[in-house]
């Protein structure tokens, strides 16, 4: 007879142990993301790559980084350029040809932040072109919309993979001056704006917000008192991470810890240019972060939060046929001295300000 209760108890009781050994055993999964700084077209890169056809190719500008941005299962990077199907140019008006765009699709990258001093270039125009090519070739964007009813359906930028829901969100401390042409929308660093995007982004049931600014000073290696203001107020409305641009230099990043909940936020104020005709010492080159998320049951945290150099050279000098961005750790072998020397010259002052600024920030080196 008490075998018998006991079968029976154990009976009863065994949808109560399956649910408590579903609680423990809780799925896990890993989203890596990667950010990169700014992808501009110069002049000086449009004259590199006009094909002996009058077409134009930016393709090869991505060899030696395409494994690294095509592993990451999210890769986004900032658009500081219009597209467009003719009158290409240069600063201070950008505006690339297709290609420029097939390229940063072909090396991997999955969004394209368009909140920039530069998304007004070539006018309603030439924003709507740019919207559209990116449209077409599955690239998602945010930041700026065809209109309110287009903006209320993508902000914030929803993203979910592997069981993590991302929420982007994209803003810009102004367009040169250029009044935005109705009914375009151009998201501004707005802290009203701001905080009724971040509930939104909650109410989207979002396990990770993050978000992406245009701002601070350009050519300066720090950011200035009130860019950090902003980082301190953007964590305290709910964002958990904030990758930043604008400067055209690379500044330091920051791994921030709560001191009552524990979660930690990345804070990376900018990642220079990933790809540019710029060549002043500090303006030729910048940085890939990667981040690591994590699901373990209800619980979505950052892992890590890491970077890499990358810096570009120049076609003219030392065999270099096109501008190209090449990775800290795999200069070709066939690299002139020149060049470098110059490349050299970028990645100590970038590791000489990353080492005294960096806050839970470590250096990787690419995969091959």
């Amino acid at each position: 007879m008490t075998l018998l209760r006991t079968i029976i108890c154990t009976m009863l009781l065994m949808p109560a142990i399956l649910s408590a050994a579903q609680s423990i055993v809780q799925p896990f999964s890993r989203l890596s993301l990667l950010f990169a700084g700014d992808l501009m077209q110069h002049q000086s890169q449009l004259n590199a790559a006009r094909c002996g056809d009058g077409t134009y190719s930016f393709s090869a500008c991505y060899d030696y980084i395409r494994p690294e941005v095509s592993s990451a299962d999210v890769a986004i990077a900032n658009l500081e350029t219009t597209i467009g199907s003719k009158g290409f140019g240069g600063y201070p008006a950008f505006c690339a040809p297709d290609s420029f765009l097939y390229a940063a699709k072909g090396a991997g990258f999955d969004v394209l932040l368009f909140a920039n001093n530069h998304c007004l270039d070539r006018g309603r125009a030439g924003a709507f072109r740019t919207l559209a090519m990116m449209d077409s070739l599955g690239i998602a964007h945010c930041g700026v919309y065809r209109d309110s009813l287009d903006r209320a359906q993508r902000v914030p930028l929803i993203i979910e993979r592997k069981g993590i829901r991302l929420a982007l969100l994209n803003y810009t401390y102004g367009t040169n001056g250029i009044p935005v042409p109705p009914p375009l929308i151009v998201n501004f660093i707005d802290k009203k704006l701001i905080a009724a995007d971040i509930k939104r982004a909650r109410e989207k049931r979002a396990d990770v917000i993050i978000a992406c600014l245009h701002w601070g000073d350009e050519y300066v290696s720090l950011p200035p008192k009130h860019v950090r203001s902003l980082a301190d107020w953007l964590i305290e409305q709910g964002v958990d991470h904030i990758i930043g641009g604008h400067p055209h230099v690379l500044q330091p990043m920051e791994v921030r810890r709560d001191s009552i909940s524990g979660r930690r936020s990345a804070v990376v104020y900018s990642l220079g240019n990933l790809i540019s005709g710029m060549y002043a010492r500090g303006r030729d080159g910048g940085a890939l972060a990667r981040m690591e998320l994590f699901r373990f049951g209800g619980l979505v945290y950052m892992g890590s939060l890491s970077y890499s150099l990358a810096w570009v050279a120049r076609p003219g000098r030392d065999g270099v046929r096109n501008f190209t961005i090449l990775p800290a750790a795999r200069p070709p072998l066939e690299l002139g001295g020149a060049t470098r020397s110059k490349m050299g010259e970028f990645l100590r002052d970038s590791r000489t300000l990353f080492e005294k600024h960096n806050r839970g920030v470590g250096e990787y080196l690419m995969r091959e």
